[in-house]
C-alpha cells in the first residue's frame, strides 16, 4: 500500500512479486535454441556420454554397429576411449564434417527456443527428472573457494582441459552431457517444470541403446511455463544466498572437466573478440559464452550418490589407520566379519571401514568411527594424501623376487571389489560411508571442491545420453 497525498494506492501482491523477481538471465540461465532431428529415433540418435567406458572399446564398437548408417550423436562426439589414439586428428576432422553435413542437410528440424523437462527411466528401475537449459559461463568458476553461482564439486585437473579444447574450439554444434545439481528440497524447479508440461505432447520419447533405459522430453516455451522456471529459480536463489551476498545456485555433478573446457574456450575466444573490437552487447549475445546442461535436483529419489572407495597398496596398514584416527579424532575397533564391517559403514555418514592382511596372513576388519559433520571424503582424502607423501617404500616379495615399492592408491566403485582386494598381500581396502545429500552444498560452500574421485552419480549406464543439440561456433 502506498499513500500519495490523500489518495491510497493498493499495489497487488502479484505485481509486486513480479517486479522484484530477478530475470533468469540475472541468475545465469538462458532459454536455449534446441536442435533435434526430424522424426527422431532415440534408439540410434542418442549415445552415452563420451567419458564413460573409457577402457572398453568393445562397448563403443557395439554403439557404432547400432548407429551405423543413421544420423547419430556418435558422429558428433569423440569417445574418450580414443582420446590418446594416433588417429585423433582424423576423428576430430570427421566430427567437424558431420556437424557441417547435419546442419546443411535434412537432419535437424527448425530450432525450438525452449527449456526441456525430461524423465529418464534407467535399466535399474529408477526414474530421474531433469531440466535442459543453457548457462552463462560468466557465472561459473571451477577454481577453489569461488563465490560464483555455479561451482565445481570436485578438484579440476588442469591437464585434462587442453585435449578437450581441441574438440570444442570451432565446433559448430554443442551436445550436453554436463549435469548440474540444484539444492531444492521442495522440488520447485525440476518437479515444478514437469507439472507445468506433462499434459502436453512430448518433444521426443523412446528407448536408449545399450541398457540405457528410456527417456521422454517436453518443451517449456510458453510465457506461463517460463514464468514457472523464473519463480522457482528466484526461490532457490533466495534460500541459497550467503550473508556476503553470494549465491550458490548450482554444483557440477557430472562433466566437471567438460564445463571447465567450455569456460576455457569462451575465455580464449572472448579475448579474441575484444581484440577485434567486439562490444559488450556482442559478447553478451555470443553463443560460445553459453553451455547446454541438464539440471537435476540433488534430492531426486532417482538420483543415487555412490561413494568411491579407496585401496592403498604397499603401506603399513596399522600405521595408516592409527594416523587417520589421530587426525580425524576418531576411535578404532576391530569387527568380526566383512558383513559386520559393511553394515556399520553403510549405517553412518562419518565412519570408515578398513580390511587388510596382518603379518600372519589373517584378514582384519577395522572400523574407524568419527564425528565428522561435513561430507566424510572431504576430510579423509587430504589426510591420506599427507600420509602417502611421508610413507616409506615397502619391502615386497613376489616368489623369490623382492624389491622396494612405493605406496600407490586406486579408486574403486564397488564394495565387494574393495573387500576382495583387501585379501591380497600389501593392500589396504578403505570403505567410505554413503554420501550425505543434506551436507553436500554446505561442504563445498565451506571447504571448496571435494577431493578427486569423491562420488559417482549412479551406475555407468545411468549417465547422461546425448540428445539435444545447440549451435555453437558460426
Amino acid at each position: 500500500m502506498s499513500v500519495f497525498g490523500s489518495a491510497v494506492v493498493v499495489i497487488p501482491l502479484y505485481f509486486y512479486y513480479i517486479t522484484i523477481m530477478k530475470k533468469i538471465e540475472e541468475l545465469g540461465l538462458r532459454i536455449p535454441e534446441i536442435l533435434l532431428p526430424k522424426n527422431i529415433d532415440v534408439s540410434t540418435w542418442s549415445v552415452i556420454a563420451c567419458d564413460q567406458y573409457t577402457q572398453d572399446k568393445e562397448y563403443w564398437k557395439k554403439v557404432e554397429q547400432t548407429a551405423s548408417g543413421k544420423p547419430s550423436t556418435l558422429n558428433l562426439i569423440l569417445p574418450e576411449v580414443y582420446l590418446n589414439d594416433s588417429d585423433k586428428p582424423e576423428r576430430i576432422k570427421k566430427i567437424r564434417q558431420a556437424m557441417k553435413d547435419y546442419l546443411a542437410g535434412d537432419v535437424f528440424d527448425a530450432p525450438k527456443k525452449a527449456f526441456v523437462y525430461l524423465e529418464r527411466k534407467t535399466a535399474f528401475g529408477r526414474m530421474r527428472k531433469g531440466l535442459v537449459a543453457q548457462i552463462d559461463l560468466e557465472t561459473y568458476e571451477w577454481k577453489p573457494f569461488s563465490k560464483a553461482n555455479i561451482r565445481a564439486t570436485e578438484a579440476t585437473i588442469v591437464d585434462r582441459i587442453p585435449p578437450r579444447k581441441e574438440i570444442r574450439k570451432g565446433a559448430q554444434l554443442e551436445l550436453p552431457h554436463i549435469m548440474l545439481l540444484v539444492n531444492d528440497k521442495e522440488d520447485v524447479l525440476v518437479g515444478g517444470s514437469g507439472a507445468a508440461v506433462k499434459n502436453k505432447a512430448p518433444l521426443y520419447q523412446g528407448n536408449l541403446m545399450s541398457n540405457g533405459g528410456s527417456i521422454t522430453g517436453w518443451a517449456l516455451e510458453s510465457e506461463s511455463e517460463i514464468e514457472t522456471v523464473t519463480k522457482a529459480l528466484n526461490k532457490i536463489a533466495e534460500s541459497n544466498t550467503a550473508a556476503d551476498g553470494s549465491t550458490f545456485l548450482f554444483a557440477v555433478g557430472d562433466g566437471n572437466h567438460s564445463l571447465a573446457t567450455a569456460k576455457a574456450v569462451w575465455d580464449e575466444y572472448k579475448a579474441e573478440l575484444i581484440a577485434g573490437g567486439a562490444t559488450e552487447k556482442d559478447l553478451a549475445e555470443n553463443p560460445v559464452r553459453f553451455a547446454l546442461i541438464e539440471i537435476v535436483n540433488i534430492y531426486d529419489t532417482g538420483l543415487t550418490f555412490e561413494p568411491i572407495h579407496r585401496v592403498i597398496f604397499n603401506i603399513d596398514s596399522k600405521a595408516l589407520i592409527e594416523n587417520l584416527a589421530s587426525k580425524l579424532n576418531g576411535t578404532v575397533s576391530e569387527v568380526a566379519s566383512q558383513a559386520e564391517l559393511e553394515k556399520a559403514v553403510k549405517a553412518s555418514w562419518a565412519d570408515f571401514g578398513f580390511d587388510y592382511l596382518d603379518a600372519e596372513g589373517k584378514q582384519k576388519f577395522v572400523l574407524l568411527k568419527t564425528q565428522i559433520k561435513e561430507l566424510a571424503v572431504a576430510r579423509l582424502q587430504p589426510e591420506i594424501d599427507e600420509f602417502l607423501k611421508a610413507a616409506p617404500a615397502q619391502h615386497v616379495c613376489e616368489g623369490d623376487v623382492c624389491k622396494m615399492v612405493k605406496p600407490e592408491i586406486d579408486y574403486i566403485h564397488g564394495t565387494e571389489e574393495v573387500l576382495d582386494l583387501g585379501k591380497k598381500a600389501n593392500a589396504t581396502g578403505i570403505l567410505l560411508p554413503p554420501i550425505a545429500k543434506d551436507s553436500f552444498f554446505e561442504t563445498i560452500n565451506g571447504r571448496g571442491p571435494l577431493p578427486r574421485k569423491s562420488f559417482s552419480m549412479g551406475e555407468a549406464d545411468e549417465k547422461r545420453f546425448y540428445l539435444e543439440c545447440r549451435k555453437l561456433f558460426n
